[in-house]
């Protein structure tokens, strides 16, 4: 384990004010029963507003859940108490409420939920040529056809 020193003080203190410098600070946040959305409200006047379904880990949170919240003393985190969950703003603001790999999880699910003409058309396509092809197996010595490296 590394010893925390002077140095690594500073660093860290170095990357939190960069981060302060790139990113709008939360103000206020508030959940609307109304809407039924998480509202936060940065220094430069914007609000974000988004579903709390929207976010990971508050998939299934209820309104009660999101009544409290807290903002991090540096303004670029909002916790909310009574689920132990955090959202961290500069993230929310690049990955657009969760991380990569799981907005592009939500998003595949979305995809393919879809329904369009174009999509049933290639699949009725698709089936009067047997469906999808089955995916065959390597057979054992399928790689002595193949010719020798030189």
């Amino acid at each position: 384990m590394k010893a925390i020193d002077d140095n690594s003080v500073a660093a860290a203190n170095a990357r939190g004010a960069a981060l302060q410098a790139a990113f709008p600070a939360a103000v206020a946040v508030r959940y609307d029963s109304g809407s039924e959305r998480i509202v936060i409200t940065l220094a430069t006047g914007l609000d974000l507003a988004f579903s709390p379904q929207q976010a990971q880990g508050f998939e299934h949170v209820t309104a009660a859940d999101l009544d409290t919240a807290e903002i991090s003393p540096s303004g670029l985190g909002v916790h909310f108490p009574k689920i132990d969950a955090d959202i961290y703003i500069p993230a929310l603001i690049e990955g657009f409420l969760g991380a990569k790999r799981w907005m592009a999880a939500q998003n595949g699910k979305l995809g393919g939920k879809a329904t369009t003409p174009a999509k049933g058309a290639a699949a009725r396509a698709n089936g009067k040529l047997g469906g999808r092809p089955r995916k065959s197996q390597a057979k054992p010595g399928a790689d002595d056809n193949l010719p020798d490296a030189a």
